[in-house]
């Protein structure tokens, strides 16, 4: 049986194991300045490199977002015409005293407003059933999911361009479906309202899926113990959804509420899309013409860039109107919870 025998490594110079310093040796004046010098560099970039990481976003906001919205204030003020945007008068707040004067601005508000209502409401509410729907355990649950998505994923022009085919007046498939019940043809694109739920039905067709879904995450967030708790007290299943679903989605509910009617106040390419020969004017009378599409209307068909761009603050402080007000509200649903 052969034994193992340790062999000591022999001493350094001056006595010291391998791997540590000779007695009495230590770092350098060159490596503790070079020791610091590293640390400095590592607070440095400690410190800037979140900055730097986050400044392409702030750059092009700079560049898309906050020069635009200053230009256009500026020129909010001023007679400035598309053919010479160089050119700038001062009007001071003429632009915005016009507007407020033009038939026209009402008009586009109010179908703005009451568009916003046919399309909002009910996109909320087919959206809040779908996601009741999909909160149960389902067979390709994912493929529905998808499905719902698929919408918001589809072009603005390819959608108008079937609903246009849907709603012709002569030859859409939803004039044929009233004629077979012994309603008469509408004419979608030329009657007021009858063109205002047309583009409406476009929007809740596009917008419906994406609230679903947020609907639905926020249920898949809600403690099952609710569910089981109301079920032991004899809750049915439309009980539990008055008492437990809706009171938990209060603050989802107003999100998109409010994400809605931000929308609802900015659109734009469905109506203009509708009725492509009459195309910014919203409809032979205007009687589709929104907010989106009468700033267009002033700024690159009429080339009133000054005119339009008081058009464009103006719906910005509108939006910020309904950001107070969705503070507020949501302000008192905290305190009240």
């Amino acid at each position: 049986m052969s034994t193992r025998h340790d062999i000591a490594a022999p001493p350094t110079e001056g006595g010291a194991a391998p791997g540590r310093p000779a007695p009495g040796t230590g770092p350098t004046e060159a490596d503790r300045r070079r020791r610091a010098r590293l640390s400095r560099r590592w607070q440095r970039d400690l410190r800037w490199s979140p900055y730097a990481f986050v400044s392409p976003f702030f750059v092009l906001f700079l560049a898309f977002g906050l020069f635009p919205l200053i230009y256009t204030g500026w020129a909010s003020l001023h007679q400035v015409e598309l053919t010479a945007p160089t050119d700038m008068t001062w009007v001071g707040l003429r632009n915005y005293t016009r507007i407020f004067d033009d038939d026209f601005f009402w008009n586009a508000a109010k179908n703005t407003l009451t568009i916003g209502i046919i399309s909002t409401v009910p996109q909320l509410l087919m959206a809040m059933g779908i996601a009741h729907i999909l909160n149960y355990k389902l067979r390709a649950s994912t493929f529905y999911r998808v499905v719902m998505l698929a919408p918001y994923a589809t072009s603005i022009a390819a959608a108008s361009l079937v609903f246009v085919l849907l709603f012709g007046r002569d030859y859409g498939m939803i004039n044929w479906a009233l004629d077979q019940v012994g309603i008469g043809k509408v004419d979608w694109q030329n009657e007021k309202w009858a063109s205002q739920i047309a583009v409406s039905s476009i929007v809740i067709w596009r917008w419906t899926g994406y609230n679903a879904l947020i609907y639905l995450a926020a249920m898949q967030a809600i403690p099952q113990d609710l569910y089981e708790s109301a079920a032991l007290d004899g809750a049915s299943r439309w009980q539990q959804f008055l008492h437990v679903t809706l009171p938990s989605l209060r603050p989802t509910i107003l999100f998109t509420a409010v994400v809605s009617t931000i929308g609802a106040s900015q659109v734009f390419g469905e109506p203009l899309l509708f009725d492509a020969n009459k195309g910014a004017s919203g409809g032979a009378e205007h009687q589709f013409q929104t907010l989106g599409l009468y700033l267009y209307e002033q700024g690159w068909v009429n080339q009133h860039l000054g005119r339009a761009s008081a058009i464009a603050w103006t719906m910005f402080l509108i939006l910020i109107v309904i950001g107070i007000v969705n503070y507020v509200i949501s302000r008192r649903l905290r305190a009240s919870s």
